[in-house]
C-alpha cells in the first residue's frame, strides 16, 4: 500500500462521531441499527482502510465499563467475517491508552474476540446464548459495513457501556457513557497513526 491512506471511520451515533473526530480523520455518522447500516453500505463508499467504532454492549460481567474490544472476527448469525488485523490495532490501542487511565486511575482492558452485530437490542437471554458461543460485545451496525471491505483492511473498535449487571439507558448522561466518550477520542488517534502505518505494509 502506498501513498496517502484513506481511512473512513463509520460511527452510528452523533455523540460518538463527534468523540472520535480528530483532525484530518474522516468520520461518517451512518445511523443507528442495522438497516441503516445496510442503506450506507448500499452507497458503496470509497476508503483504503476501514474502520468502524463506537459504543458497544458486553454479553457478560468479564467486561466493565470503559473496557474496549477489537474484533477478531464478526459475526451475524451464522456469517462470519475474519479480521486479521485485530492484534496489531489492539497492540496500538494498549500501549496508547496505559497512558490516559480514567479518573479512578485504572487502565482499561483492550481485549480481542468475536463481536456480534445483532437486529435489536439485545435481552438478557441473548447475551446469555451469544456469550456461551464466545461472543465478547454485541452491536446493531458493524456487520454490513464490514461487509464492504472486500479485501481491504478493516477493524470495528467498540467501547462498553453497558454489560448485563450494569445496563446503560442514555449513554451521553451516565458515567459510564462519559468514560466511553472519553476513550473514543483517544481511539481515534490510534486509528488514524494505524492506518498511515498500513501504507509501509
Amino acid at each position: 500500500m502506498t501513498g496517502s491512506t484513506d481511512l473512513l471511520v463509520c460511527a452510528a451515533l452523533g455523540i460518538e462521531a463527534r468523540a472520535l473526530k480528530t483532525d484530518g480523520l474522516r468520520v461518517e455518522r451512518v445511523g443507528m441499527g442495522i438497516r441503516r447500516a445496510e442503506e450506507f453500505a448500499q452507497r458503496d463508499p470509497a476508503f483504503d482502510v476501514l474502520a468502524v467504532a463506537g459504543f458497544g454492549g458486553a454479553t457478560d460481567g468479564c467486561l466493565k465499563p470503559g473496557d474496549v474490544v477489537v474484533a477478531d472476527e464478526v459475526r451475524r448469525g451464522e456469517r462470519v467475517i475474519e479480521c486479521p488485523w485485530a492484534d496489531s490495532i489492539a497492540f496500538a490501542l494498549e500501549q496508547h491508552l496505559i497512558l490516559e487511565p480514567d479518573a479512578a486511575r485504572q487502565v482499561p482492558a483492550v481485549v480481542t474476540g468475536p463481536i456480534a452485530t445483532v437486529d435489536h437490542v439485545a435481552r438478557s437471554e441473548d447475551l446469555t446464548r451469544l456469550a456461551g458461543q464466545g461472543v465478547t460485545t454485541v452491536d446493531m451496525e458493524s456487520f454490513p459495513l464490514v461487509a464492504t471491505a472486500r479485501g481491504r483492511p478493516f477493524t470495528v473498535v467498540r467501547v462498553v457501556v453497558d454489560t448485563p449487571d450494569h445496563p446503560l439507558v442514555r449513554p451521553s448522561t451516565l458515567r459510564a457513557g462519559l468514560t466511553a466518550r472519553k476513550r473514543l477520542r483517544a481511539i481515534g488517534a490510534v486509528l488514524q497513526h494505524w492506518a498511515t502505518a498500513l501504507e509501509h505494509v
